[in-house]
């Protein structure tokens, strides 16, 4: 059976690419993205390889294509992906996003979240923070819950529009040859059928189970985290059942704890749940309904559908460099936070912002000083060990000890009373102090700066 047509939510069926014959690279008239490179001025080098079809690369063929550089995304699944994963966009990404113009469509499919509140297991609230303090530091001033698969067909449309982006489905990466020049990579279609390339330079954004990064020899074993997540989706609406309920919550109660996302048709309830504690039992249907009925107020929980429950690991993950040879690496392929706070995709976003500005830099101005690349991925991988994964981690800290997660909420409060303070905790809890800056008007740090003289 060939591939399926790759099919985006809600979106027309797109050409998957023809299968190319052995050892002969796919011509224009087979390309799922095809189209005049005219506007785009001279592009006399031989195109970068994205190696992964997901948002951070897409994003970052994205940014190369818009400088003129040609790409060729590789693929190894038939579609896009439509499973259900990162959900969350923070400010700063939703400026980078508008920079590459699919923002506006991708917040006219989501749900636009514009407080974040603490509660206890009975209904009072904690505290709340209100997303408008950060006007004047960010072109968006919420967060945005919206399926990740949203945003996809968006960018492939966007990459599709440059003229100068070959993009293939069903195209697995064998091998990865370094030449000193570039890397020569080995694919293989759906039939089997073999070809290989020489590109400039690779850009892995193939996942946690990163494939280039196992053909570079570099290490690839992440660190669980003492917990795992049981995710809870209901379709009913909880902010009906629960009165003042945000669509961004954190229940945080010595008897337990749980976040609640309110995506644009659902919410998601997050538990926490011990590494070792057995995954039937947690998935059972009765335990998933206790579970349900005790984090929500005022037996709202017995008024709850669920619609799915499955679980997913929590682990930490940091390449030691996210660089060999011509072999670069961004998102998952380099990193992995814990989910708590959204911050993992949107970092890995960031990463394809900032590393494709860079090598388009390098490409284009014809000296073949490679600094800016090399300064761009050591910063990004210094922002994800001082930033993203403390600030991750420190958000589930503390939960099981009850004078811990006293002293915690008593801080919020402190937070939430001090205009500054609250203020400040929105920004790095959004990554504004540490994400690229946008290129269109002022930037975002320009304003971070300012606040804080």
């Amino acid at each position: 059976m060939g591939p399926r047509h790759p099919r985006p939510p809600g979106g027309r069926p797109r050409r998957p690419p023809a299968a190319a014959p052995a050892g002969r690279a796919v011509s224009g008239r087979d390309r799922v993205v095809s189209g005049s490179s005219a506007a785009h001025g001279p592009a006399s080098h031989a195109p970068v390889a994205v190696v992964g079809a997901g948002p951070v690369g897409l994003t970052a063929a994205l940014v190369l294509a818009r400088a003129g550089v040609p790409v060729t995304v590789l693929e190894s699944r038939s579609e896009l992906a439509t499973e259900s994963r990162a959900s969350t966009f923070h400010p700063a990404t939703l400026d980078l996003l508008d920079e590459i113009g699919v923002a506006a469509a991708l917040r006219r499919q989501g749900r636009t979240v514009d407080r974040v509140q603490w509660r206890d297991l009975d209904g009072a609230v904690h505290a709340e923070l209100d997303y408008a303090l950060l006007a004047g530091h960010t072109r968006h001033p919420y967060r945005l819950h919206v399926e990740q698969a949203r945003l996809t067909p968006l960018l492939l449309d966007a990459l599709t529009a440059t003229g100068i982006a070959d993009v293939r489905f069903g195209a697995t990466v064998t091998g990865a040859e370094q030449t000193g020049a570039g890397v020569r990579l080995r694919t293989e279609d759906a039939a089997g059928r073999a070809a290989s390339a020489h590109h400039p330079y690779v850009l892995a954004a193939d996942g946690s189970r990163s494939r280039l990064r196992e053909l570079a020899g570099l290490p690839g074993t992440a660190q669980e985290y003492p917990d795992y997540a049981l995710r809870v989706v209901t379709d009913a609406p909880l902010d009906a059942l629960v009165p003042g309920l945000a669509a961004l919550t954190y229940v945080r109660d010595p008897r337990g704890s749980v976040s609640a996302l309110g995506m644009p048709d659902h919410w998601r309830l997050i538990f926490r749940i011990p590494r070792g504690t057995p995954r039937d039992e947690v998935l059972d249907p009765d335990a998933v309904r206790a579970r349900v009925d005790r984090a929500l107020p005022g037996g709202a929980g017995r008024a709850v559908r669920v619609t799915d429950a499955h679980t997913y690991r929590l682990a930490r993950f940091l390449l030691p460099r996210y660089r060999d040879g011509r072999i670069l690496f961004a998102g998952d392929a380099a990193h992995l936070t814990s989910t708590a706070g959204g911050l993992n995709m949107n970092c890995g976003l960031h990463d394809a912002v900032e590393t494709g500005r860079a090598l388009a830099a390098v490409l284009t101005d014809g000296i073949g000083d490679e600094t800016p690349l090399d300064a761009a991925l050591a910063h990004r991988r210094s922002i994800v060990e001082t930033a993203v994964l403390p600030r991750s981690e420190a958000r589930t800290a503390g939960l099981d000890s009850p004078a811990e997660l006293a002293a915690r909420i008593a801080d919020l409060r402190r937070t939430a009373a001090d205009p500054r303070a609250a203020t400040d905790y929105l920004l790095k809890a959004s990554l504004l102090d540490v994400a690229p800056r946008p290129r269109k008007g002022e930037t975002h740090a320009d304003l971070v700066s300012q606040a804080h003289r």
